[in-house]
Order: C-alpha cells, then structure tokens, then sequence
C-alpha cells in the first residue's frame, strides 16, 4: 500500500498528493510517469510526477478531479492508501547541452511542466516558464514556479490576472523580443501544443512537447497509446512521453482524445439509486 502522506486542495478541482513510495523515489526523473490504482477494483490512471523526495521517500502528484476515477481519487485523504503504484516510466526530460528553455504550460499542464521547469532549472539552465489559465480562479503553483524557475510569466484568456491573451501570444512575444531558446517544451491540451508548435516553426525552434493518451499496462504492450511521430507509430508509454512536436500528428492525437468524450462527460453525473438524485461537478 502506498500511504498518502499530504494533501493540497490547489483549486476547485486541482488536488495535490505527496504519497509513499520510496523505491519510485528513488529513481525517478523529471518528465517521467507513474501508474496508480485505488484499489483492486479501479481504473489504473497514469500521472507526471510532479516530483520527488529520495530523503523522505515520496513522490508527488498534481491531477485534475474531472472524470470518474479522478473523482474519486479527489476523495481520499492524509492516511489513506492507493493500492498500487508503479513507475517510474517512460524516459526522462533531456537536459544535454541545453542552455536555455521556454516552457510553456496550459491549464492543468503546469502541473506536468512543473517538475520538468524545475528539473532543468535544478541542472544549470535557465528557464523561463509561461503559464496560462483561463481566469484567475484557476491559477495554481504560482509561488512554486517562482522560487524554481528564472522567469515566471502568466497569461490568462479574460485578462483576470497577469497578461490578457493566449500562451502562443507570449511566447511569440518573448522570441520576438530577442530571447533566444535552444528549445521550447510545451505541456497542455493537444490543440496549445499544436500552436505552440506553429509558432516555434517559424523561427526554427526545436520545441518538445510532453503527451498524454490513453494507456493501460504501460509497459508498450496493449498498444493502447499509439500514437503517429514522423509518419511512424510511437507508443507514449515506452517511446515518450516526451517527442518532437513538429513531428507529431496532432490531429490523430485530438481526434483519439475526444473518443470517450461522451462517457466521460456521463461519468461526471452520479445518479444516486435511493434518492435518485443528480450530483453535478463543476
């Protein structure tokens, strides 16, 4: 059993765990990935580590309550347990010969851009980090950011706090201005990434960005995260989760993540069998 140790409520529906898992810790790297289940009986959800403490033997992840097994997770508490929890996998972030990143997260990306920002910002490159959110009610991490990177900039889509704007028009903003990146990674819903992307294009930036996708054993053998890289077929699990965005099929990849959009949306409603009352998530 993997003890969760602390518990952050960062938003509404944002949730911050730092659970029990000595070995992982022990290995782990930025941009790597785990696979946990509550129980027996549940779904395995894969999540970044958001990071890790080889001294106090944790590891720590960051998720968004929006679908039924995240929901529930969102349930438990400081004392309770997951039943398994596997990793680290996937490859590590490449830092080799990097001087100077962007990295640039959307939504619930930060919580995935936050080990990475930090790790590379712990190896000796300077990092300017772009967050974007759509209103201030959902910033999370903010202070994190700033004690881990070198710059902080961030965007919100009503201009409720920071810049007014997308994270497309301030990276656009910050390469225009003169900086000068060996690499821009991005973490986020596939269509920010697929932006980003255009805009690095132009300038001729090698721009990393960080997937997500369905999965099951994570191991590469269910096939389950195909995805298409250069014309060929990459499996997020083993492959990733880190790949060449220009190189990446993002319209495969936004087609495949709307596929149970409708279940997922139906998972947000429980139907109570007493009373037969409707509980809707925000």
């Amino acid at each position: 059993m993997y003890k969760i140790v602390n518990k952050r409520q960062l938003s509404h529906d944002m949730v911050w765990f730092d659970i029990e898992a000595p070995l992982i810790a022990k290995k782990a790297q930025p941009g790597q990935f785990v696979i946990l289940r509550t129980d027996e009986y549940a779904e395995r959800i894969p999540l970044t580590m958001a990071g890790h403490d080889e001294k106090k033997g944790t590891i720590t992840i960051v998720f968004q309550a929006v679908g039924q097994s995240t929901m529930l997770m969102a349930q438990l508490e400081e004392g309770d347990a997951f039943e398994d929890v596997v990793g680290p996998l996937g490859k590590p972030t490449e830092t080799e010969g990097i001087k100077r990143v962007c990295v640039v997260g959307g939504g619930t990306g930060n919580a995935l851009a936050y080990p990475i920002a930090t790790g590379m910002h712990d190896a000796g490159i300077e990092v300017d980090m772009v967050m974007g959110f759509k209103n201030k009610d959902l910033v999370f991490l903010e202070d994190e950011f700033r004690a881990g990177v070198d710059n902080l900039y961030i965007t919100t889509d009503d201009g409720s706090y920071g810049e007014k704007g997308f994270t497309t028009d301030k990276l656009k903003q910050l390469i225009e201005d003169g900086n000068k990146y060996d690499e821009v990674i991005a973490v986020g819903p596939p269509i920010m990434m697929k932006f980003i992307c255009a805009v690095t294009k132009d300038y001729d930036i090698k721009t990393v960005v960080s997937l997500t996708a369905l999965m099951i054993d994570g191991t590469g053998m269910c096939g389950g995260c195909r995805i298409t890289v250069g014309g060929e077929n990459k499996y997020v699990c083993v492959d990733g989760p880190e790949f060449d965005g220009q190189d990446v099929d993002w319209d495969g990849i936004i087609a495949r993540n709307a596929f149970y959009f409708k279940e997922e949306e139906d998972a947000r409603q429980h139907v109570c069998k007493i009373t037969g009352g409707v509980r809707q998530y925000d």
